[in-house]
C-alpha cells in the first residue's frame, strides 16, 4: 500500500510539474459492479483513477445490471460513452457481433480507445484500438486442461454458463485442447446465459453431469462464482476428492479450498491490472500524447495452486487479487 501511494504522489507531480492543464474524462465498460471479479477490475481502474480525478479528470464505470442479453447491452454502454463525450474509452470485446459496430462508432468519433479482458490484440487491430490490456483467453483454458492432465485426469468437462461470449468460448475451446495435449479429452456443457452467477442453477446442472457421465474426473469453469457453485455440485454428487476441480478467476473461498486440497487450482488473469493498466495508459495518453509502444499487454494467465495459494491469499486481502 506505501509503494502505491508513493507511485500515485509521485505521477501526480510529473503531471503537475509539467504544466498539465489536460483534464482526461475516462469512460470504463466491465462488468457488474457487484460480480467478485470484476469488482476487483473496477477497483484497480478507480486507484488509477486517482491520478486521473488529482489531474481534473473522472473515471466513470459503466455495467451491465446483468449478464442475460450480454453482447446488445454492452454495445449500448459503448453508445453511452460516446454520447457523454468521453475522451478516451476502455472495453471488454465480449461479443463481437453485437459489440464491434459500436466500438467502431468510437474510433469513427476519434475517441482513444483500449480493448481488455476479452478479445485479444486480434480485436484491438481489427477495431483500430491502442492496446489490448488482459488475458489470453484460450491460453487461460490450455493451462488449465494441461495442468488437470498432468496430475492424472483424462476426461473433462468444461461448464458454460454463457454460451455465445467469445472470451468464454475461448476459455473452453483451450480447456479442450489442454485436455488433448495432455493425452485426455473434454467436452462442453452449455448452460442459459440465466445460469451465469446461481448457485443452485450450476450446482444442479454440475451434479447431474456427474452422475450422468460417471468417468469424468476433471471440471473446468468460467469463473469464480461458478467455480464454488460447482464445488456444491461436486459435493452433492458425492465427488470431492475424485473429480478435480480448476476453474478461471477466484476468490477467498477457492483459495481456501485451494489449500484444503478440494480444488486443484484457479488460472489468474490479474483482473487488477487490467482495469489499473488500461487507465493509466488512457490517461497519459490523452494528457501527454504517451503511448505504450507494446500492444499486447498480457495480465495472464498464471496458475494459482498449493504452491502459491498463501501469496495470493494476502493480495486478495489487500483487494487487489
Amino acid at each position: 500500500m506505501k509503494l502505491f501511494k508513493t507511485l500515485v504522489s509521485t505521477a501526480v507531480l510529473i503531471g503537475f510539474s509539467a504544466g498539465a492543464t489536460l483534464a482526461a474524462n475516462i469512460f470504463v465498460v466491465g462488468g457488474k459492479p457487484d460480480d467478485p471479479f470484476w469488482s476487483i477490475v473496477k477497483r484497480g481502474a478507480e486507484d488509477a483513477g486517482k491520478v486521473v480525478e488529482a489531474q481534473g479528470g473522472k473515471v466513470t464505470w459503466l455495467g451491465p445490471q446483468n449478464y442475460d442479453n450480454l453482447g446488445v447491452d454492452a454495445a449500448e454502454l459503448i453508445r453511452q460513452a460516446i454520447d457523454q463525450k468521453a475522451d478516451a474509452i476502455v472495453g471488454p470485446d465480449w461479443v463481437p457481433e453485437a459489440m464491434d459496430p459500436a466500438f467502431k462508432a468510437v474510433k469513427d468519433a476519434g475517441i482513444p480507445l483500449i480493448i481488455y479482458n476479452a478479445g485479444g490484440l486480434k480485436a484491438a487491430d481489427r477495431l483500430g484500438a491502442m492496446n489490448y490490456v488482459g488475458s489470453d483467453d484460450y491460453k487461460g483454458g490450455v493451462a488449465a486442461g494441461e495442468y488437470l492432465t498432468k496430475a492424472g485426469n483424462k476426461k473433462g468437462v468444461c461448464i458454460n454458463t454463457l454460451p455465445g461470449a467469445a472470451n468464454i468460448e475461448a476459455f473452453c475451446g483451450g480447456f479442450k485442447e489442454g485436455m488433448k495435449n495432455g493425452g485426455g479429452e473434454a467436452d462442453v456443457l452449455p448452460l442459459p446465459a440465466t445460469s451465469f452467477g446461481s448457485a443452485t442453477a450450476v450446482a444442479q446442472a454440475v451434479k447431474a453431469y456427474l452422475l450422468q457421465h460417471q468417468d469424468v474426473n476433471a471440471v473446468f469453469t468460467i469463473g469464480n462464482v461458478d467455480a464454488n457453485s460447482a464445488m456444491n455440485g461436486l459435493t452433492q454428487a458425492g465427488k470431492v476428492g475424485k473429480v478435480q476441480l480448476c476453474g478461471m478467476n477466484f476468490d477467498e473461498t477457492i483459495l481456501n479450498n485451494i489449500k484444503d486440497g478440494k480444488q486443484a487450482c484457479a488460472i489468474d488473469q490479474q483482473g487488477y491490472l487490467q482495469g489499473y493498466l488500461a487507465v493509466a495508459i488512457l490517461n497519459g495518453h490523452v494528457n501527454y500524447g504517451l503511448a505504450v509502444p507494446t500492444r499486447e499487454i498480457l495480465t495472464g494467465p498464471g496458475i494459482i495452486d498449493k504452491t502459491n495459494v498463501d501469496a495470493t491469499i494476502a493480495g486478495v486481502k489487500a483487494g487487489t487479487r
